[in-house]
């Protein structure tokens, strides 16, 4: 039986479509709910402008490179299919759980006054102001430690990458090596994306999107969440093989 190799093209940029889109919407759902690192984007924009976001986003990803990394290191050296399913189902009900956790919030996270809670980030070289975060960020004044520190030393982004991101990770292994990079450049893109739109919008004084449009996509975003962890521990078998 003779396969068409167009056939098999398509599919492969079916594939990595499917996994830039599922990047892309993991990234941004994380992104826009306030945490840490966007403070400490704000926070930083108000004295560096636009550039806060990128560098800012610089030291995200090399965390999130590590953990790319040994999720990898650990699939191609021991870790079976049985062990992937059953981190599926697991980072897949994490998922949901974090999907619905989202939703549940998404009015209170649009009310946050982010401004207020941005402004006790001071990432300047000068005196150490209050607060556990400015005190933790200080010895490393810089935006790309900033990033490193607000996302190493997040509980929810590493229980993230633990449980529901290694379970995508590992699936995407799975269907090739081009897939985990195209499920990657999706989820940085969202990140790099939201961080700049964030310093360039404080860093005129100005909020990147009104309250009630914080609040329809933070439900938006917590659906599609509560949706691909649904799809996955459904659909896990059928992803295996």
């Amino acid at each position: 039986m003779i396969i068409d190799s167009d056939i098999i093209r398509g599919g492969i940029i079916i594939e990595l479509t499917k996994a830039l889109i599922l990047g892309f919407t993991v990234g941004i759902s994380a992104a826009i709910i306030p945490g840490p690192m966007l403070f400490a984007t704000i926070g930083a924009s108000f004295q560096k402008g636009w550039r806060a976001g990128p560098s800012v986003f610089l030291g995200h990803a090399l965390v999130e490179l590590a953990f790319f990394g040994l999720i990898l290191i650990g699939a191609s050296a021991f870790l079976g299919k049985t062990v992937i399913s059953y981190l599926a189902i697991i980072g897949g009900l994490m998922m949901v759980i974090f999907g619905l956790a989202m939703i549940k919030n998404a009015k209170k996270a649009s009310t946050m006054d982010i401004s207020i809670s941005a402004s006790s980030l001071n990432l300047s070289s000068g005196p150490i102001s209050s607060g556990i975060i400015t005190s933790a960020l200080n010895p490393f004044s810089g935006t790309v430690s900033a990033g490193i520190i607000t996302s190493a030393l997040n509980p929810f982004f590493v229980a993230w990458w633990l449980t529901a991101g290694s379970a995508i990770i590992l699936q995407e292994y799975l269907i090739g090596t081009l897939a985990v990079v195209a499920f990657v450049v999706g989820h940085w893109i969202a990140d790099l994306g939201f961080l700049v739109a964030v310093s360039s919008s404080f860093s005129r004084g100005t909020e990147v999107i009104s309250q009630s449009t914080h609040e329809k996509l933070v439900y938006l975003c917590g659906g599609f969440m509560a949706f691909f962890g649904l799809w996955f521990m459904i659909n896990n078998n059928n992803i295996l093989q």
